[in-house]
């Protein structure tokens, strides 16, 4: 399942497998649910159905972000390839929200699935042991029935030591791991393929732009090392290309 951006998806390796889950992990604001969104979007511009349930975003302000980053959602909103669901946790009960994902799969032929995010599926549950089993339930159906799902998770923290609500990372087949840095007294957004059960993948860290207008993912940051600390040291000549922009 390619995401349009082909930097991305030399990171997986080719592209997320379908039937298997990838978790976004990172800080709040690096690009988790944008880059979530944009294999939505470009799975349901290829005809395949996605879903889209937000736990902490509003409807309006998602397909306004869309828009500014070049992805507008307007015809597969339309056409129905695409669908975003704005979920409450508070009216949400366990085992609710399995049951709604099963019921779209059966009748709409789901092909990709994004829950951004988990922080907001947690407060749905009355304890984290219910999250990991309703959660390991949902992803094994997912897969016998080849959907591909996109699980976001923010960690506290912006640069240096990272900690996570609740540790789902195990049953993800792929991790996806955000990270900001500082570069030339800037704050800079880095992602790197950390796991892939279902085939190999590229070990590189990449630099992640968003913002005029579009999604940019960089060459491999070889000059660097400790970027995935925040305060990288710098070991070679030049300075740090610009993320080529891809459409």
């Amino acid at each position: 399942m390619p995401s349009g951006l082909s930097e991305l998806d030399q990171l997986f390796g080719g592209g997320i497998d379908t039937g298997t889950s990838t978790l976004f992990i990172g800080p709040a604001g690096c690009g988790k649910s944008t880059v979530a969104l944009r294999y939505a979007v470009s799975s349901a511009i290829r005809g395949e159905k996605a879903v889209i349930f937000t736990f902490d975003e509003a409807f309006a302000t998602l397909i306004e972000r869309s828009r500014g980053l070049g992805m507008d959602p307007k015809p597969v909103l339309e056409n129905g390839t695409l669908e975003i669901q704005q979920v409450d946790p508070a009216e949400l009960a366990p085992g609710q929200f399995v049951a709604r994902v099963r019921q779209m799969v059966d009748q709409d032929h789901l092909r990709v699935l994004v829950i951004d995010s988990m922080n907001g599926f947690l407060n749905a549950m009355p304890h984290e042991k219910f999250l990991a089993m309703q959660l390991h339930e949902l992803l094994s159906y997912l897969g016998q029935q080849g959907v591909a799902t996109i699980l976001t998770l923010a960690q506290h923290g912006f640069i240096g030591h990272m900690q996570s609500p609740v540790d789902v990372s195990y049953l993800a087949d792929s991790v996806l791991l955000f990270r900001y840095f500082e570069h030339g007294g800037e704050i800079r957004q880095a992602l790197s393929v950390i796991k892939k059960r279902s085939g190999p993948h590229e070990r590189a860290i990449r630099e992640l732009k968003l913002g005029h207008g579009q999604i940019s993912v960089g060459e491999p940051l070889r000059q660097f090392e400790g970027v995935l600390t925040g305060v990288p040291n710098f070991l070679g000549e030049g300075v740090l290309k610009e993320a080529a922009p891809v459409g």
